[in-house]
């Protein structure tokens, strides 16, 4: 199945020579590996390039009663329509014959020398400002026409296991996270893989920061939740993950332990690592199928709050 593309064009392209100050528009403009070349924002980071939506800007002229000029909000490309909501990291745009993938939505709010600021206190690039880096340097006029590829929904399956790496026996687990992936995500674009590990930190680290490195929407591992010696997944996670959400596995455990106490003793956790979901199961399939069936109540929610808008 390929990605979903829609078509929209730019109808505006803004430039300034010093950060912090409002654009100028130009009818045309190079864009090279680090960015729009004579832009104070060109250069070797993650927003190269920042990308508005002329429906971001009737909102905010809506909001606020005040028109605007496109160079206001700093936005190097405006562009015709898209929804912020189907925008997330990893969708690329290609513009003409230059390809931009997000690396960012919205941006920490601060204070510059700017007239909308000013006057309304806000500037839209805080919320539905889109940053990307550069993949494909090309060349773009107002007018020229834009494709939305959107990223598939990515998530990664990790099963821990010493014996399962060592194939003395089949994984089940991990095929049964997939199992209620794919019947959850029906009728979407997915790209979903399982792998296998030994119960090792260093593997199991290196596996999340590839992940993550690759912007994988989900992670989901099972295995090593226990309280045995080679149990060492929810320290794993727990370190490197840069926010938890207790109230998921605490909600699961009591809901299930009140029926089976041996539910109580699992240390399974669940948290967020910049934009990613990380879900760390128990071993067992039935466990995995307890805990899908309560993580799946609340995952597209939380998808829509990481990428739904703002940073």
């Amino acid at each position: 199945m390929t990605a979903e593309i829609n078509t929209i064009t730019i109808t505006h392209i803004n430039i300034s020579e010093k950060r912090e100050t409002a654009k100028h528009s130009v009818d045309k403009a190079d864009i090279t590996d680090k960015g729009i070349k004579g832009d104070s924002h060109a250069g070797d980071w993650h927003r190269q390039l920042t990308i508005l939506s002329e429906e971001s800007v009737k909102k905010f002229e809506k909001e606020t009663g005040r028109k605007t000029r496109p160079g206001e909000f700093a936005a190097n490309v405006v562009i015709s329509a898209t929804d912020i909501k189907d925008v997330k990291l990893g969708d690329r745009f290609v513009l003409n014959n230059a390809v931009a993938e997000v690396t960012q939505i919205g941006k920490d709010p601060h204070y510059y020398d700017s007239p909308v600021l000013k006057e309304t206190g806000w500037n839209i690039m805080f919320d539905e400002g889109i940053f990307a880096r550069i993949l494909k340097p090309g060349n773009i006029s107002v007018g020229d026409r834009v494709e939305h590829i959107k990223k598939p929904l990515k998530i990664r399956i990790i099963t821990l296991s010493d014996r399962a790496f060592r194939k003395v026996y089949e994984d089940k687990s991990g095929p049964k996270i997939l199992e209620s992936l794919l019947s959850h995500f029906a009728g979407k674009e997915t790209e979903i893989t399982v792998e296998v590990i030994p119960d090792d930190k260093d593997t199991l680290l290196k596996a999340l920061e590839k992940s993550v490195s690759e912007y994988a929407d989900a992670i989901f591992t099972t295995g090593g939740t226990g309280v045995g010696p080679r149990d060492i997944t929810p320290e794993v996670v727990t370190e490197f993950a840069d926010n938890l959400l207790p109230g998921i596995m605490d909600h699961i455990r009591l809901k299930y332990g009140a029926v089976n106490p041996n539910a109580l003793l699992s240390r399974s956790v669940a948290g967020v690592k910049e934009k990613t979901l990380i879900y760390s199961l128990p071993g067992s399939v039935r466990a995995v199928d307890e805990y899908m069936n309560e993580i799946l109540l609340t995952i597209d929610h939380l998808f829509k709050m990481l990428y739904g808008g703002g940073h």
